[in-house]
């Protein structure tokens, strides 16, 4: 069955999110809309929509017009097996010490790396994402400086590579937990994969409500790879839930709101180590006052 995208661009962050927020009322609706500043340093924002069938091509005339955009373009897409396409595009990423790659990539695996094996239909947390790679990278710093994390948890985990990439280096079991129950399923899958089975604990979880993150705390390491709005409200807990002197990496943050979680954490008495800007994206290293 064939589908359809529908692209275009125009300036300015809020009238780009104006007309990604209009896009979601055409009929026939599309299935997905994103809205992305382009990184060409022309300060143009590209909006787009994912239909199912045939969009209606004189509403997005309209809608392009009204918002001073330019006229969109509409595509049809062949089928296509996206798994093997992102296989054939998704190459190897090294961080520091850990290479996080597909099977379809086992034999570029390098001599001396820590290897993280997530298959490309794992869509985030293969490391390719800003965030991720720079939670990976500020992992692979605080190991250079000496750390060694004995007690370990990893909150929304997702693919669970963050928790992986500690139980590569460290002694001890790694807690991973997500909100999400899809999200535990595919640790504990690709803790399998990369026989760590006996080496993550997986379980469901908001925050640190779980007995079993109650029980282990307080932690010496805390990933936090989510967004800000949930970072800042988890600030009173992850101070509850550090060791003192503990760290916390925290990402899924936009450059632009990187201060403001600095400020919110500082407030619970966690303060700022280290900060990596990677593309639109910010990985704080932050550790607790003793």
């Amino acid at each position: 069955m064939p589908t359809f995208t529908a692209l275009t661009t125009l300036e300015g962050r809020k009238p780009a999110y104006a007309l990604g927020d209009a896009m979601e009322r055409l009929v026939p609706e599309p299935t997905g809309v994103g809205v992305f500043e382009m990184e060409d340093g022309s300060g143009l924002w590209e909006v787009g929509g994912y239909f199912e069938e045939s969009p209606d091509e004189t509403a997005l005339a309209v809608l392009a017009a009204s918002m001073g955009a330019k006229e969109f373009v509409v595509s049809e897409l062949p089928e296509t097996d996206w798994v093997a396409h992102v296989r054939r595009e998704l190459s190897p990423v090294e961080a520091g010490r850990f290479f996080v790659y597909g099977s379809h990539d086992a034999d570029k695996v390098p001599e001396g790396c820590e290897p993280l094996l997530i298959e490309a239909a794992m869509a985030f947390g293969t490391g390719h994402h800003g965030t991720t790679l720079g939670c990976l990278r500020a992992l692979d710093r605080l190991a250079n400086g000496g750390m060694v994390g004995r007690n370990v948890a990893d909150i929304g985990c997702g693919t669970a590579v963050l928790a992986m990439a500690a139980a590569r280096i460290w002694p001890n079991p790694v807690l991973a937990s997500d909100i999400d129950e899809v999200a535990v399923d595919v640790a504990r899958a690709n803790a399998a994969a990369n026989n760590l089975t006996d080496r993550l604990i997986c379980v469901e979880a908001a925050g640190f409500d779980h007995p079993e993150l109650a029980s282990r705390a307080p932690f010496d390491l805390v990933f936090a790879n989510i967004l800000k709005g949930p970072l800042v409200a988890l600030a009173p807990d992850m101070a509850e839930a550090l060791a003192p002197e503990g760290y916390a990496i925290l990402s899924g943050i936009l450059n632009e709101q990187a201060d403001d979680v600095v400020e919110v954490y500082a407030q619970s008495g966690i303060n700022l180590v280290n900060r990596e800007v990677i593309g639109d994206w910010t990985t704080l290293t932050v550790q607790k006052m003793p």
